[in-house]
């Protein structure tokens, strides 16, 4: 039996039966002296919870290893273990995504065996939902470059159509002064639609669509998309950035 147990069962003992403190330890086992310790654990663990369950509704994507991160940074002298163990009496846990809907285009090389070998190789392309606090939809094209990580544009606006995804592209392409090799993205409407084939028809970009319901095979982007949900869009900056009617574009 712990201390902290054998502190409460003489604190019962004294409630229910009116016996001292001295044979109550004596029965328990408890030493005098740890029991009238009083310990600063609970309070110290109930202020780090709060910090946990703050850093989740910061950052509902991210799990205990980040938190563990952040209140270590934060000045918490803290193992992971523990954190962890407060992160599950807490309840809080990384919710699942969604699956996408299965569409299927037609690629003109596999996605899952193309890799980039230099820079505009391979551009990805995904999109993002979230909703502004009025409850309107909000849609987001993120381009990546996949050999150098670079995020070549992230359009916002409240509808992106395959005519707007294309105009993106056409304004990366003249700021660049080149066109990918290939393009990889999923199977979307907007990204199978004529407008998006007639450009990389004339662009002489391949496509390489993924398979349908295999993110996994669209990494980079994909990963691009968690990053910015966590660092941006689940943030109060970026709220105020919309009140300001701000939209972000490369």
């Amino acid at each position: 039996m712990s201390p902290a147990r054998r502190r409460r069962a003489v604190t019962h003992l004294q409630r229910v039966l009116g016996v001292s403190e001295r044979w109550a330890c004596r029965l328990v086992g408890q030493h005098r002296a740890t029991q009238r310790h009083q310990p600063a654990q609970p309070d110290r663990e109930r202020v780090l919870r709060d910090a946990l369950r703050s850093f989740s509704r910061a950052h509902p994507r991210w799990g205990y290893r980040r938190a563990h991160a952040q209140v270590r940074a934060d000045g918490w002298q803290v193992n992971r273990k523990l954190v962890q163990r407060l992160w599950r009496k807490e309840g809080l846990r990384v919710p699942t995504r969604a699956r996408k809907r299965r569409r299927l285009g037609v690629s003109t090389t596999p996605a899952e065996r193309l890799t980039a070998e230099h820079p505009d190789h391979v551009w990805a392309l995904d999109y993002q939902q979230d909703r502004t606090t009025d409850g309107r939809r909000l849609k987001l094209l993120n381009v990546v470059d996949e050999h150098t990580r670079e995020a070549l544009a992230i359009h916002v606006d409240r509808r992106i159509d395959a005519d707007a995804t294309v105009a993106v592209l056409d304004r990366i392409v003249a700021h660049r002064g080149t066109t990918p090799r290939f393009i990889r993205c999923d199977n979307g409407p907007e990204l199978t639609a004529y407008a998006l084939v007639d450009w990389c028809r004339l662009a002489t970009t391949g496509t390489a669509y993924i398979e349908p319901g295999s993110p996994w095979q669209n990494p980079y982007v994909e990963s691009f998309n968690g990053r910015l949900r966590d660092e941006l869009l689940n943030t109060e900056v970026f709220d105020s950035m919309l009140d300001a009617r701000v939209l972000i574009e490369d």
